[in-house]
């Protein structure tokens, strides 16, 4: 209906046939059924508000969106629905605002939504939001960026090797040589160069482990799969770490299931996974803290889960969206390699990883081994269409 119809008709109504009044508000209700209509077929979230910024209408991907009841949702301000957000400030500015948001109820998403005014003879009306959900889109971008992040790391390691592994063998060499000048001086000179030799020979080794960790978290690796029980392969980490464990007071509970499966890993690389987790997860626990790590296993048809908890210090918040990138860590001396190389041979072996952590709480590391190898198969061929010409 034209613009300014109703105040006509709202004016006349004295004069106006009830049947023709009848009609008129039949074909409104008809109209404004159809729109709703429209609306809830939407997949965009639909937001309706007044000129005072109270709502007036949800379709049902807003109410899925953000986790709102359509009819308690009416007349409420949106601020009280929506949270975390100045939406008054925003509709203030009377122009058309496009923002990405983030919410976390009643799942995690990454929402874009437009917010514009509408307007009627020039006067403000009401606003109309539209969400959009980017949640996939954004996903899809974080991969593509961390391939490319790995592309470039794997062109930059074959460079690494070769200028810094051979310089290194080098010195290596050349501090033997000096090792046995040293030894032919007197006591008294000797004790000082030898303190001298001893540091320098740490700092290679040091820088030799810094590149064979960087090569090894991104470098490709041929896995040697054989039948390994994964309950034996932690245990014999624990022994390997346990004159650690022990100096710090940690305390290692482990909750094993009686029938976990033999699996066809590569036990080199899965023991080098507890490794460091294991250790992380010490490091994490303050020495007088008396701490505790519980590694949990269990099964079902088609995994094996696989759980690492500690009561140690956390991860900050800001923290937690950078733990895979190489060089990022919270630990004086560390490499930020540790996590990259586990993710890596968690996937080489068509698995998967995650960590849950709350900053003075502690964190727990989980991740998931398929029963069996993940191999090719032939996917099926697309059904042959008949055309039938009469």
């Amino acid at each position: 209906m034209k613009a300014g119809f109703l105040e006509k008709l709202v004016a006349k109504l004295d004069r106006v046939d009830p049947a023709v009044v009848q009609s008129i508000v039949d074909r409104l209700l008809k109209e404004k059924g159809f729109f709703v209509q429209v609306f809830e077929a939407l997949r965009e979230g639909v937001i309706l508000l007044s000129a005072d910024g109270l709502v007036n209408f949800t379709n049902a991907a807003a109410c899925r969106f953000f986790g709102l009841d359509a009819e308690q949702s009416s007349g409420k301000r949106l601020g009280e629905l929506i949270r975390g957000m100045d939406w008054q400030a925003m509709m203030e500015e009377d122009t058309v605002v496009s923002r990405d948001m983030e919410v976390f109820y009643p799942e995690r998403r990454y929402l874009h939504f437009y917010l514009a005014p509408i307007h009627d003879r020039e006067l403000r009306a009401g606003y109309v939001m539209i969400v959009n959900d980017v949640t996939s889109e954004r996903a899809e971008t974080e991969a593509t960026i961390e391939s490319e992040r790995l592309g470039a790391l794997t062109m930059l390691a074959a460079g690494v090797a070769h200028e810094i592994g051979n310089p290194l063998n080098s010195l290596g060499i050349h501090l033997q040589l000096l090792d046995r000048k040293i030894r032919k001086l007197e006591a008294g000179e000797r004790q000082q160069l030898e303190g001298h030799l001893a540091t320098a020979r740490q700092e290679i080794q040091r820088l030799d482990l810094i590149l064979k960790q960087f090569l090894q978290a991104i470098r490709p690796s041929n896995l040697r799969r054989a039948k390994v029980q994964v309950t034996q392969l932690c245990r014999d980490t624990l022994k390997l770490l346990e004159p650690e464990l022990a100096e710090r007071g940690i305390q290692v509970a482990l909750d094993f299931s009686d029938d976990i499966p033999i699996l066809d890993l590569d036990a080199v690389q899965i023991q080098q996974v507890f490794h460091n987790v294991l250790r992380n997860a010490a490091q994490a626990i303050r020495s007088d803290a008396g701490g505790c790590i519980t590694v949990a296993m269990a099964h079902n048809d088609y995994e094996l889960q696989v759980q690492i908890s500690d009561n140690g210090s956390g991860i900050p918040p800001e923290q937690m969206g950078v733990l895979f990138e190489p060089y990022r860590t919270t630990k004086e001396g560390g490499t930020g390699l540790g996590l990259l190389i586990v993710r890596r041979i968690i996937r080489e072996h068509g698995g998967e990883m995650e960590i849950e952590s709350r900053e003075g709480s502690g964190t727990r590391v989980s991740f998931y081994l398929p029963l069996a190898a993940k191999k090719a198969r032939l996917l099926p061929e697309p059904e042959t269409v008949i055309e039938i010409t009469p």
